[in-house]
């Protein structure tokens, strides 16, 4: 029944990711109202939004998914326009971002050389962690201390920036790993699961109690660069956003210049 969503969805280019969600949330819909795609009204819709928000106590971002995924099958597929009703608002929290010590000590507790390599590419360039999964040797212009990420977000091509010492690092290693995926494990390619544990497990090690993941070094790469002084809309270009509204958020969690105001209570 939701096969045409599915074809649909691979058309426009969606992620798996995303054609999973929407599948998902699409067949626990029909599967909660027990009625035919086609039978589907408006009341259907919002007795589903409402068992996810009262009896399975979902998150606001879980309901706005499954909004999503009802929305994009019934209104712009099957043009029904039913999918209308506001839900929760997101709240808006202020991502974690390490300091740059904490950085320096997750790197020191990396646990390999292909470990640290990984580490100190997600903090250079800012690149998702599933981009970095996708990242091919001859992606890499180590000569320009650049990157390309194929495909990325949106199905746009983007140039990363590299350190030098990740360009040095990579220049070693492709030596043993010539070709192909840029890294991998015993069972083929790593996976975005094999990545999480990398920075989980280092952040352990070097005794950092924050909340850490890969997107947790996007976000201190980000954050660094606006204290640094880098123009916010060239922070825009490296981390692939499509608006800057969202990178924006960033201005919010530097507190390097904030530090240095001093308060008008010492001036009395």
């Amino acid at each position: 029944m939701l096969e045409n969503l599915e074809t649909e969805l691979k058309i426009r280019g969606f992620s798996s990711k995303t054609v999973q969600s929407y599948l998902y949330y699409n067949k626990q819909f029909l599967a909660h109202i027990n009625k035919e795609a086609g039978l589907i009204d408006e009341n259907d819709v919002k007795s589903y939004l409402a068992w996810l928000i009262s009896d399975k106590k979902a998150s606001p971002s879980t309901i706005a998914l499954a909004k999503a995924a009802l929305k994009y099958y019934y209104d712009e597929i099957l043009h029904k326009g039913i999918v209308n009703l506001k839900t929760p608002k997101i709240a808006k929290k202020l991502p974690v971002v390490l300091t740059k010590e904490e950085v320096k000590g997750l790197i020191e507790h990396a646990g390999s050389n292909k470990s640290s390599i990984i580490l100190k590419m997600l903090y250079s360039s800012g690149i998702r962690v599933s981009e970095l999964v996708s990242l091919k040797t001859t992606d890499l212009e180590l000569d320009k201390r650049t990157a390309w990420v194929r495909k990325g977000k949106g199905s746009k091509d983007r140039l990363i920036i590299l350190s030098d010492a990740v360009a040095k690092d990579l220049l070693k290693y492709l030596k043993e790993h010539p070709g192909g995926v840029l890294f991998f494990g015993k069972k083929g390619a790593l996976t975005t699961r094999n990545i999480q544990k990398i920075v989980q497990g280092a952040a352990k090690r070097a005794g950092i109690n924050k909340k850490v993941t890969p997107h947790t070094l996007r976000h201190s790469f980000a954050t660094h660069l606006l204290e640094n002084g880098t123009d916010i809309r060239l922070i825009q270009e490296l981390l692939g956003h499509s608006n800057l509204q969202t990178t924006q958020i960033y201005t919010h969690v530097s507190d390097g210049e904030k530090r240095k105001i001093k308060s008008p209570l010492d001036n009395l």
